[in-house]
């Protein structure tokens, strides 16, 4: 069995996701704690739900995003796992960090690459690579048919979708992929977005208006 929680973090009230199996091993997708005292929270919680921390991913790479992998690299002893794609945006975090007021240390770059349908193993589960650029060039949304859940970090929101005017980003690119990686799977899957609340495949199929509008 995997299931999955959210703790949000920073300004931009994003969300991280804690997956976990039925033993308590746990995947972070986009640690995105900034402060110590959000460190400490997020420290909190593994500790008291008796989780093991095995891995971090991320969605992509925006600032955002990414504001708590030097921790999850030096107190779990993960290595920063992303798409290619997003070594770019990667080594850009400590100039746009500025720009939004945040201090960033360098990331010397990506530890471990994961690419298009890629499986992320979780002790018996995995989790599959769907790559859903657009948003960002390497954006991977992460799906479990076992949970029937896909993480989709800024690709998808309930009601929206990522923006695409930042660097990388392209609007066609990304309401493609949308279409053709995304919506393709079942429409009871959980949606579960980079910020705000989730939704489902099926919901977002017929009542998101960036995807019924006629092209």
């Amino acid at each position: 069995m995997i299931t999955v929680e959210s703790l949000v973090f920073n300004s931009f009230q994003v969300n991280t996701y804690l997956v976990k199996d039925e033993e308590g091993n746990c995947l972070v997708v986009d640690p995105a704690f900034y402060s110590p005292e959000e460190e400490a929270t997020f420290d909190k919680y593994i500790s008291e739900n008796g989780l093991k921390v095995v891995g971090q991913l991320n969605t992509h790479c925006h600032v955002d995003h990414i504001l708590g992998i030097h921790h999850l690299q030096q107190k779990y002893q993960c290595p920063l796992r992303a798409h290619k794609n997003e070594s770019g945006l990667l080594s850009n975090a400590p100039l746009m960090g500025e720009v939004y007021g945040l201090k960033v240390e360098p990331i010397p770059g990506i530890d471990a690459l994961i690419s298009d349908n890629d499986l992320i193993a979780l002790n018996k589960v995995s989790l599959r690579a769907i790559l859903v650029p657009g948003h960002s060039p390497g954006s991977l949304s992460f799906y479990s048919p076992e949970g029937g859940f896909v993480i989709t970090g800024d690709a998808l929101f309930q009601g929206s979708i990522g923006r695409t005017d930042l660097p990388g980003g392209d609007y066609d690119t990304l309401i493609h992929a949308i279409r053709t990686r995304l919506l393709t799977l079942p429409p009871e899957t959980i949606v579960y977005p980079g910020h705000g609340d989730p939704s489902t495949i099926g919901n977002e199929a017929m009542e998101n208006p960036f995807l019924t509008m006629v092209e």
